[in-house]
Formats: structure tokens, C-alpha cells, sequence
């Protein structure tokens, strides 16, 4: 599924917060939410709870995925101390009656309430269930295509790749060659590339490897910008759709999409907007239309 990069933008902030959350860890802070009162610190008459600590990893998702796991629980207490005394600090001096926090006030509550809409309505609805259905569905239209395991060997000059294919037609061990002779990287492996489809390879070398016909055969010498090649089909299969642990991630964050795609735009329905600026109304329709275009792109296909 593809999406415009200007309404992954608008949902970046949302969906980051889940992204950068290691696995598990917006289970692990529902749990959290529901012992909101358990008390992990106090700090003068104050309780820093697992509530706090919750929000707290939500705030700092970004950071968090930067550092060990281990470590991260005590920097967010760490946080939220420095966040009481600051407040504490703040409240004594009148801040909180100014009308700047009132209005910081009120931004913060509704991104709190997004922020909630979005855990609940939009990322609530991508349960495992639904991504294996996706991946139900996804197996289904699923296309083998055959796929070869092949070993190479790689030369400067046709001379010298002659020379291995006549030592291979004699008898001599093919890996063993790979080993003394290619200057491919993975000579040490006895020049083995492992498994690859169609338009993984340069075509020279695509074209006489698919043109083998059983596991043993050795090619004649093939030309490419890397050299001259003689390679050896050691297997041949139909490529297997990959398995549902393997793309999960990938389903999940399409669902996700999919989900703040139909519920934002189910929202905004009826909606009047009216935005002063000119200038910035100018450029508010033109990402409106990239992004209605955008969207319209996969039905043309």
C-alpha cells in the first residue's frame, strides 16, 4: 500500500510514538495504566506513579529507542523529578496564572486527547488478528517464482576462467577452486551467492545461471562489468511467501495507515475550514491536493 508522503507527515508524530516503542511496550504501558497509582517515587510530597511513567515513555519514544533497555526506566524517574521540582518552581512563581500557560495549557490538552484518540480508535484497530488476515490474504495472491542457489567464480581475463572450467570439466572441486582463485568476496565461502530470483544479478551472469538446467551444471565462461564468471547451479526452487513473523512489522504499519487514513478522513467530512493567510491557504491546497492525488494513484493503477 502506498501513501503520500505528506499524510505519513501528518501522522508521523502519532505513529512515531508507536514505531520507536520497543516491541511490546505499549502493552507493557497499558499494564502500567492500569496500576496508575502504584508509587514509583516521591519527591518532597509528590508521587511520580507508573502512570507518570507511562506518559512519560510516550513523550521520550524517540529517545528511548536510542538507549539500552535497561537504562531506560530510571532516566524517564529521572525526568519526572526534574519535571516535579521545575513545576513545583514554576507554580510558586506564578506562571501558572500567566495567559501564554493557558493557552499552552489547551494545546497540550487536545495533543493529549489526539494522542488518545489515535492509541484507542485508529492504532486499536491493528490487532494481530487483523494483520493475519492481511497476511491471509496477502499468501493467497501470493506468485512463486523460481529462484536458483548458485556458486561462482570470479577472474580477471577469459584466459584464466577457461583454464577453471577445464580443471571443473576434469574433475577438480569447484569450491576448492572458488577458494584459490576468485576475487569475489565470497570466495572464502567457496564462492557461494546462496539463493536469488530474477533481476537480483547483472543480466550477463542472471542469463547463464537461469539457463542451467540441473544442480551440478557448470556454465562456460560469462563476461559482466565485474569479469568473467563461471558459475555452478547447486539448486533450484519456487520462492515461498515469507513467513507472518517476518513481515508482521510491515503489515501492522500498513494497517496503521490504513486506519488514520479512514478515520481521519471520515473526521474531517462536513468539516469547514477556513484559514485567513492567503499565502498559507495557497500552500495549504496545493498539500491538500498532492495529497488527495496521491491517494487516488493505486485506484488508476
Amino acid at each position: 500500500m502506498r501513501n503520500s508522503s505528506l499524510r505519513l507527515l501528518r501522522a508521523a508524530s502519532l505513529v512515531a510514538v508507536l514505531a520507536t516503542l520497543p516491541a511490546g511496550a505499549v502493552l507493557a504501558q497499558e499494564d502500567a495504566i492500569a496500576n496508575a497509582d502504584a508509587v514509583v517515587a516521591v519527591v518532597g510530597d509528590q508521587n511520580i506513579t507508573e502512570a507518570d511513567l507511562a506518559f512519560a515513555a510516550e513523550d521520550m519514544a524517540q529517545d528511548l529507542s536510542q538507549m539500552p533497555p535497561e537504562e531506560r526506566r530510571a532516566f524517564l524517574v529521572r525526568i519526572l523529578i526534574d519535571m516535579k521540582v521545575m513545576s513545583q518552581a514554576a507554580r510558586e512563581a506564578g506562571m501558572d496564572q500567566t495567559e501564554i500557560f493557558a493557552q499552552r495549557q489547551k494545546y497540550l490538552e487536545e495533543r493529549a486527547l489526539r494522542r488518545a484518540y489515535f492509541n484507542e480508535a485508529i492504532a486499536g484497530a491493528v490487532t494481530e488478528e487483523a494483520a493475519r488476515a492481511e497476511y491471509d490474504a496477502f499468501v493467497q495472491q501470493f506468485e512463486p517464482q523460481e529462484e536458483v542457489r548458485a556458486s561462482h567464480i570470479l577472474v580477471e581475463t577469459e584466459e584464466k576462467a577457461n583454464e577453471i572450467k577445464a580443471e571443473i570439466d576434469g574433475g577438480a572441486d569447484f569450491a576448492e577452486l572458488a577458494r584459490e582463485n576468485s576475487i569475489d568476496p565470497g570466495a572464502a565461502n567457496g564462492g557461494d551467492l546462496g539463493f536469488f530470483g530474477r533481476g537480483m544479478m547483472v543480466q550477463p551472469f542472471e542469463e547463464a545461471v537461469f539457463a542451467l538446467a540441473n544442480p551440478g551444471d557448470v556454465s562456460a565462461p560469462v563476461q559482466s562489468q565485474f569479469g568473467w564468471h563461471v558459475i555452478k547451479l547447486e539448486e533450484k526452487r519456487d520462492s515461498a511467501p515469507p513467513s507472518f513473523e517476518q513481515v508482521a512489522p510491515q503489515i501492522q504499519n500498513q494497517l496503521l495507515m490504513r486506519s488514520f487514513t479512514e478515520k481521519v478522513d471520515a473526521l474531517m467530512e462536513g468539516v469547514e475550514i477556513n484559514i485567513e493567510d492567503p499565502e498559507l491557504k495557497a500552500k495549504f491546497d496545493a498539500q491538500e491536493a498532492a495529497e488527495a492525488d496521491a491517494a487516488a494513484e493505486p485506484a488508476a493503477e
